[in-house]
């Protein structure tokens, strides 16, 4: 067979297995319990999975399991600091730039032998198992050596945002009587500030074993270094204190995206059940995967990945947004991100972070210009026409060769080697996701849960190549969809059922630490003892047993004229223009009409008004210029029309903001989520003139 009749045959052979397999059904129905409703599980599951491994029922039994088949294989890596630079920009702004060195790696046996020894060390300094740990650091070895340390304690963990504000870090140590802080030095400095708020902290434990002296005592903390606690417990060893599933392994502060945040109790079991169901969906996860960590562990998403990357005998090298790629903004430039180091094969995502890709592609394509732009062009359309089914899209030969001229260095941005994408936290917008399937050659798996859910719900198939769904549940979960009579959505509903999404089995949490009524309001427990949680969105499912997400109950504003706008919704339609870097749409019931604040993407904006010949002396000039807040608006018309928007959602007013929202604003949570009550109060003054404008 020569290589033009294999080039036709074999892409003939594989539309003809997609056309087969895309009528299958990926979700079934289950008979259950509790409220009535329309219940999906997963086709391979007649009932929930609470463990893949036999004999294996809390996490700190899967890392013990891992750490003796795996114990010659590296997991944990970290890049060496080689220098640290300041960089003074012309209007006298000074930004760290970072050269980092190769991954220095420890084994699965050190990592195991630095767990133990930090337990024993933890119990040394008289941390009992019934007082609890916080975690308060960023993402990084120590954090995944500390929580596995305080699980072969059975001591629950806390979990804290690095980026949490004051109060809220004050409210979630005092909550949870927490008696000993694990942070790192810039945390610590944090902890300092308010010490004199803080009822319970006896000790803290220092990341960074070069703790500044005028930190090392304060209101009457016993303050030690990591390497310290590991030294103090290899020379007295203690026994381990093993947990039970239904143990609570961690409490899990939600970022607060309204009002203080609330404390998620999760047991071993719970998280257990979500490991086990990603370890089955995601395809030949083994050993010889490499995992990018630089999402907050504080996140579910993020502590889910890392348990189940060092389950399967994986390694996982840790970065940060900031120094994620060769561009990133604490890279020196000419240096290597974390992803060219590593060369990972798979990685967690947010949204935020893919769209971000997208829009630097994109930005560096456009600015190429000539032949290199429309080869590009020509070769997305090409694979686009074939992931939308087309069998005269580019498909075999055609396919490997659009990968190798054009492709190849868009996915060396990400190390060259990517095989699958977790993405989760937030809706993913269908342009994105086909730009990333395409131009990285990858799949995205992307998924639908809730940090109460321990982030388990639905996971799209490896085969689906569908935008805009959520797939089916996963190997843990019930689907429910019920009715909501408020909103008009109803399981009757045609051509497919609509409703609240309710999720049940294992992975459904105990409830929110010390808040019984909400716990009470968003759990039930039916008579077969499944326990549901009310997740407060709206979704429908699609004939193949896959979910949409189509509304948020909070999110839905009724309009002076009855109409209903959802600003979820019409944030992920509008946020697929160019300029936007995020935005907040704000509806007010007294109004027939919408208004947005646009967090302004600034590459973008700037290449059209050097395009357009307008000058300007600062970006905050330029997003007040009425040709720029034009220019803006009419690409929300066009996307809304796009998305099939009604005038009513499509803002009648937009303020552009200059400065970017970020989770050290308070403006956006850690994952990247709106605060939509801060920002409302923040630009109030902002929105009221939006509104007398019009």
């Amino acid at each position: 067979m020569n290589a033009y009749i294999f080039g036709i045959v074999v892409p003939l052979l594989v539309l003809l297995y997609r056309n087969r397999s895309s009528v299958k059904r990926r979700g079934l129905p289950a008979d259950v319990g509790g409220e009535r409703g329309l219940t999906l599980r997963n086709r391979h599951f007649s009932s929930p999975l609470s463990s893949a491994w036999e004999g294996v029922t809390t996490l700190a039994e899967l890392f013990e399991r891992a750490c003796r088949e795996h114990h010659a294989r590296v997991l944990l890596g970290t890049r060496a600091l080689i220098a640290r630079e300041t960089d003074t920009y012309p209007d006298g702004r000074t930004f760290e730039k970072l050269h980092l060195g190769d991954y220095q790696w420890l084994t699965y046996g050190r990592v195991f032998e630095s767990v133990t020894s930090f337990a024993s060390g933890l119990a040394l300094l008289g941390h009992r198992r019934e007082e609890r740990v916080a975690i308060f650091a960023e993402t990084r070895e120590r954090w995944f050596i500390a929580l596995q340390g305080c699980f072969r304690r059975n001591v629950t963990v806390v979990t804290i945002y690095s980026s949490l504000g004051e109060e809220a870090l004050c409210h979630s140590l005092n909550e949870t009587d927490v008696t000993t802080v694990i942070c790192g030095r810039k945390e610590l400095a944090s902890l300092v500030h308010i010490s004199g708020q803080l009822d319970s902290v006896k000790r803290v434990i220092c990341m960074d074993d070069d703790i500044p002296s005028d930190l090392s005592a304060q209101n009457g903390w016993e303050i030690t270094s990591f390497a310290d606690v590991e030294r103090l417990g290899r020379e007295n060893p203690v026994e381990a204190d093993l947990p039970l599933s239904a143990d609570v392994a961690v409490i899990m502060y939600t970022s607060g995206s309204t009002g203080l945040p609330k404390g998620v109790m999760m047991t071993h079991g719970n998280v257990l059940a979500t490991v086990s169901s990603v370890m089955i969906i995601v395809p030949k996860l083994g050993p010889k995967d490499v995992y990018l960590a630089y999402l907050p562990m504080a996140h579910i998403l993020e502590l889910v990945a890392e348990n189940l990357i060092a389950a399967v005998g994986g390694c996982i090298g840790y970065g940060s947004p900031l120094t994620l790629t060769d561009t990133s903004n604490k890279i020196k430039k000419g240096k290597r991100g974390d992803a060219t180091a590593l060369m990972p094969t798979v990685m967690a995502a947010v949204p935020a972070i893919l769209d971000r890709v997208r829009e630097g592609v994109l930005k560096k394509v456009n600015a190429k210009g000539g032949l290199s732009k429309k080869l590009f062009y020509l070769a997305f359309a090409r694979r686009l026409h074939a992931l939308n089914g087309s069998w005269f899209g580019a498909w075999g030969l055609e396919k490997a060769l659009w990968n190798l001229l054009v492709f190849k260095k868009v996915q060396a941005i990400l190390g060259g080697r990517i095989r699958f994408l977790l993405c989760g936290g937030a809706p993913l917008s269908g342009d994105t996701q086909r730009f990333i399937n395409i131009c990285l050659g990858a799949p995205i798996g992307q998924g639908y849960g809730l940090t109460e859910t321990c982030a388990g719900g639905t996971f799209s198939d490896f085969d689906d190549t569908s935008v805009g769904r959520v797939g089916p549940p996963i190997p843990c979960s019930y689907i429910k969809l019920i009715d909501w009579p408020e909103g008009g959505y109803s399981t009757n509903d045609l051509p497919m059922p609509r409703g609240e999404i309710v999720i049940g089995g294992p992975n459904v949490t105990l409830g929110y630490f010390k808040n019984e009524e909400k716990t009470k309001e968003s759990y039930k427990v039916d008579e077969r003892g499944v326990r549901w949680f009310y997740t407060g969105d709206i979704g429908r499912f699609h004939k193949d047993g896959c979910i949409e997400i189509i509304d948020r109950k909070k999110d839905i504003v009724k309009l002076q004229h009855g109409e209903y706008v959802s600003l979820g919704k019409v944030e992920a339609a509008l946020s697929t223009s160019p300029y936007v870097d995020n935005i907040m749409l704000h509806a007010d019931p007294f109004h027939s009409y919408c208004v947005a604040l646009v967090a302004v993407s600034h590459p973008a904006l700037e290449q059209w008004a050097s395009q357009q010949g307008i000058a300007y002396s600062d970006h905050s000039e330029l997003c007040r210029k009425e040709e720029s807040v034009k220019e803006v608006h009419a690409s929300f018309v066009k996307e809304a029309r796009k998305a099939r928007l009604e005038k009513f959602e499509i803002p009648a007013k937009i303020n552009l903001l200059s400065d970017p929202w970020t989770p050290e604003t308070g403006l956006v949570t850690a994952a990247l989520k709106l605060k939509r009550e801060i920002i409302r109060k923040t630009f109030q003054e902002e929105l009221s003139k939006l509104y007398a404008s019009v």
